[in-house]
């Protein structure tokens, strides 16, 4: 049985995709691809928004038709592994149709002083990033991927993309023989003491990383200013099962609902019949933390951005608050598939399938933001792509994940639904879902920007 085209495409974006810095890069190509304009967020984005200190209002509300090159055409601006884009009506009242999705995912960071050692090893110190299943990361071939801040010719900062090509790192385990409990007792790990990864034989060195990572990006070690680093998983995405309907990949939570948001905005940008409503993307980075930086969701990034877009199509601050009142956001970040080996765990009623479609995520709580009008309308949504789709409530005794969608609901009063696609091993190294989903999650996506309700 042959793979879907999405799912394959959807392993693409992954792999090149290693951490939030290249998320937001291959985000990027994509909708550059498809004639997106990117903005640079340091000058101004038409003559209606006042350039840095110039003291000009905008011109509030006067009706006029936006220009060329006034913000109306298809655009999207980047701030390090958080990325936004638009298309769409370009009324700065319109209401906006929005999904948001995180490019972080639990993994292994690189310290600002990593370089260490036992026992004839040279090693890495490294810091556990968000609620990973750090056992995952066991006897993995861990490769190192992030960006550097260099010293740039004329005294300010530069930064540089890196990836190593190769596996150059390992946490190997304990063997049995040294942890006989571990079959009665259970895997233990200490995150300071037991997952600190080997990378070379001999006595640490001060300044081997540095050293090293000069060399992957092309600069002096002494222009190594500080860097983002992380671990990744060498291995590829793959299809797996006797029929090749699953998907095996790292970071599925959340590059796949990053990857489907993007495809379904440059969908909706060759609509003939384009809705009333604009169509707007938001890729937050440090969700899996908390969300409370300058490019999470918590932060004022977001509203700024849709501020200035406001601001360059000729409204001002009262057209985007009368738009907000009129829009949804789609809070699209992974579900819970109920898993054949501990049904226990979910709650009885509302099993879910992988392969059964999007899964609509409920909390009375507000751990997920899903409103009912929200929900209608991906209902609706749904019904008009010919897409199945799922209701999900978590079993009452076991505490419950959150996502963007009650931050971003919140900032912004918006209309909320949260949605995802059926995984199993959430927060593992790698992780699992249906290919069949994946073209259900586009399908779905695309029909909520497109659809007119």
């Amino acid at each position: 049985m042959s793979v879907p085209a999405p799912a394959l495409r959807l392993a693409e974006f992954i792999d090149a995709s290693p951490t939030p810095h290249h998320a937001t890069e291959s985000a990027r190509r994509m909708l550059a691809e498809a004639g997106f304009i990117e903005r640079d967020p340091t000058e101004s984005w038409s003559g209606a928004e006042p350039s840095a200190g110039s003291g000009a209002e905008p011109s509030a509300g006067s009706g006029a038709e936006p220009s060329a090159g006034s913000g109306a055409e298809p655009s999207f601006v980047v701030r390090d592994g958080s990325l936004i884009a638009w298309a769409g009506a370009t009324a700065p009242d319109a209401p906006l149709r929005m999904i948001g999705a995180h490019t972080d995912s639990p993994n292994l960071r690189i310290r600002p002083r990593p370089d260490t050692g036992l026992a004839g090893f040279r090693q890495l110190g490294v810091e556990v990033y968000g609620g990973a299943l750090v056992n995952s990361w066991l006897d993995r071939d861990l490769g190192l991927a992030g960006r550097v801040a260099v010293r740039a010719g004329d005294g300010s900062v530069g930064h540089e993309l890196f990836r190593s090509d190769r596996a150059v790192l390992r946490v190997p385990q304990l063997a049995i023989h040294l942890d006989r409990d571990i079959t009665t007792a259970g895997l233990l790990l200490n995150k300071q003491q037991h997952l600190t990864p080997v990378w070379g034989l001999g006595d640490p060195v001060a300044g081997d990383f540095r050293t090293w990572l000069a060399g992957e990006v092309g600069v002096d070690p002494a222009e190594v200013l500080s860097w983002d680093a992380a671990c990744f998983d060498v291995q590829p995405s793959a299809p797996l099962g006797d029929d090749m309907d699953l998907l095996a990949a790292p970071r599925l939570d959340d590059l796949c609902s990053c990857w489907g948001a993007v495809r379904a905005l440059i969908h909706a940008t060759t609509e003939s019949n384009a809705p009333s409503h604009a169509s707007v993307v938001v890729l937050n980075d440090h969700e899996e933390v908390g969300s409370t930086t300058a490019t999470g969701a918590a932060g004022d990034w977001l509203a700024q951005v849709l501020e200035r877009r406001a601001l360059a199509l000729g409204g001002d601050r009262s057209d985007l608050l009368r738009s907000l009142a009129m829009s949804h956001l789609l809070s699209a970040d992974m579900a819970h598939g109920t898993h054949p080996n501990y049904p226990e765990r979910h709650e009885p009623n509302h099993w879910i399938r992988l392969g059964g479609g999007p899964v609509i995520k409920h909390n009375p709580n507000a751990r997920y933001a899903t409103d009912d009008t929200g929900a209608a309308l991906f209902v609706l949504a749904c019904e008009a792509a010919a897409v199945p789709y799922q209701q999900y409530s978590h079993r009452g005794d076991l505490a419950c994940g959150s996502t963007i969608g009650p931050i971003t609901a919140a900032a912004l009063a918006i209309n909320t639904v949260d949605v995802g696609m059926a995984q199993l091993s959430m927060h593992s190294s790698r992780e699992l879902m249906a290919t069949s989903d994946v073209d259900a999650m586009e399908r779905s996506f695309t029909s909520w920007f497109t659809t007119a309700h």
